[in-house]
């Protein structure tokens, strides 16, 4: 279908350029508004193009967050990811099964039209042609019909799968904003002292006994500072800090404490106290749960250690085991090479034997076969003779057809021997002038070298009785000979061969 719209948008532009040309010859605005039109048209399909760039790099990101969101394998929804994972990659395959096949379609329709295009560039005025060219259009458009048909028809599938997509996603919305308002009041819950009662008991379970008291004494006498403000439990710390927990420090300390009284500083002397030994105490059993969290870190140290060396153990005595196979493996190897040599030298003695016998019997074919073709030969030179004679008979028929068919346009020609006459005598008339004229220049040409010959011409003296003088090499001919050279001792030949000697 693309193929055949980019052959029609195409065939369509070539007929829109022809009227363009042939309307707007004359007419420079014509050709402003062309081009316009063509910048206009480029501009949108690079618009085109950059969305479509974007919204494939858009898509790319979106399909990389939700893989990596979902199809993550440390996700503890691996089980139902799994199912939507496997679901995708269905339909991936169905994807691309699809496209196979409307690109199969569309190449198809593509080549139909070519044949159309080449069929239509060599026009034959016969009524065969013009059948042949209507079934090959009524194809292309029973192909583009049912091709359109179906995917209307999957295009109304879609809309439906759509449009039920949507609201299984709004009921789905529904659900969540129900959970959302249910887990709100979930939170108001919690938020009461009786679920932070429920929550401390659950982590009373995993917390050491000393950090557990430290913490219950700190809820039940108002958390760091004993329930006082932190002004005055830093003024206490400050004079209680500078005596060093000595009783002399309680008159200065209620000089600081204005509004406190003595009992309710020695209270808080007594509850500081408390706070710093139950603190130590929390301390030291931190210290010892690290200590106890490193000697067990340790120990599994060890234990991995010796797990690794057994399997060190282990995978030397697998690979000892795998040389000793792979030595028996090449020792069979070697034994069935060796069975196979033997086997392949009967082979081939067997088939030297079926060689021979198959060349006996191609040398009976070859003979039943020369037997054949002198056979067909005789009948090749009578039937050639059949048909020179028919040949012969259809020469003279076709001379006397052509004949006629010369007599035909002798009358023809007769007609219009007026019209090439005229055109003739014109044409003669036009090279008559041209001849002239290049007469005339040829007339000034020699004109002009006859004046620079003139200028140039070299006079030289006759002296007739160099005629009959000798020349040069005569003179040296006519000098006395030398001496003859003495002939060669020896002539180099070529040897004789053996076979040759002595004929």
């Amino acid at each position: 279908m693309a193929a055949l719209a980019t052959a029609v948008a195409a065939a369509a532009g070539g007929q829109r350029q022809q009227q363009n040309d042939s309307c707007f010859s004359t007419a420079g605005s014509g050709q402003q508004c062309q081009n316009w039109k063509m910048k206009a048209e480029q501009a949108k399909k690079a618009e085109f193009v950059r969305t479509a760039e974007k919204l494939r790099t858009q898509l790319a990101n979106i399909e990389k967050d939700k893989n990596g969101h979902l199809y993550n394998r440390r996700s503890d929804s691996r089980v139902e990811y799994s199912i939507l994972e496997e679901l995708e990659h269905k339909m991936t395959v169905n994807r691309k099964t699809e496209k196979t096949k409307i690109l199969q379609q569309l190449s198809k329709i593509r080549n139909n039209v070519k044949k159309l295009q080449q069929q239509l560039k060599d026009v034959k005025h016969t009524s065969e042609f013009v059948d042949k060219l209507k079934e090959m259009m009524e194809e292309i458009e029973n192909a583009i019909n049912a091709f359109k048909e179906e995917q209307r028809q999957t295009y109304e599938q879609l809309l439906k799968d759509e449009k039920t997509a949507v609201n299984e996603l709004s009921v789905f919305e529904k659900k969540v904003e129900l959970w959302v308002l249910s887990s709100s009041t979930t939170e108001k819950v919690l938020k009461l002292p009786s679920a932070r009662i429920s929550v401390g008991k659950t982590l009373e379970n995993h917390l050491p006994e000393e950090v557990v008291e430290f913490e219950r004494f700190l809820q039940r006498t108002g958390g760091r500072q004993g329930g006082w403000d932190d002004y005055d439990h830093q003024n206490f710390l400050k004079v209680w800090t500078k005596h060093k927990g000595k009783l002399s420090y309680m008159d200065e300390a209620l000089e600081y404490l204005c509004g406190r009284t003595k009992e309710e500083v020695e209270q808080h002397d007594k509850w500081y106290r408390e706070y710093l030994i139950l603190q130590e105490r929390k301390k030291e059993s931190i210290k010892k749960w690290k200590e106890k969290q490193q000697q067990e870190k340790e120990g599994n140290l060890k234990k991995k250690e010796k797990s690794e060396r057994m399997l060190k153990k282990e995978w030397l005595q697998h690979e000892e085991a795998q040389k000793q196979k792979a030595e028996e493996e090449r020792k069979r190897q070697q034994a069935a090479i060796e069975a196979w040599k033997k086997q392949k030298a009967i082979a081939f003695a067997m088939e030297q034997a079926s060689q021979l016998k198959l060349e006996e019997e191609k040398e009976k074919k070859q003979l039943k076969e020369r037997q054949r073709q002198c056979h067909m030969k005789l009948l090749l030179e009578r039937y050639t003779l059949q048909k020179k004679e028919k040949e012969e008979l259809e020469k003279l028929e076709k001379e006397k057809r052509e004949e006629a068919e010369k007599e035909e346009r002798k009358r023809t020609a007769a007609a219009e021997i007026t019209k090439f006459q005229e055109r003739d005598l014109h044409k003669l008339q036009m090279k008559i002038q041209q001849k002239q004229v290049k007469e005339a220049e040829k007339q000034d040409k020699e004109q002009r070298l006859a004046k620079l010959r003139e200028k140039v011409h070299v006079r030289a003296a006759r002296d007739p009785s160099r005629l009959l003088q000798p020349t040069r090499g005569w003179e040296e001919r006519s000098k006395a000979p030398s001496p003859a050279a003495p002939p060669p001792l020896h002539l180099p030949r070529r040897a004789v061969p053996a076979w040759r000697r002595g004929l």
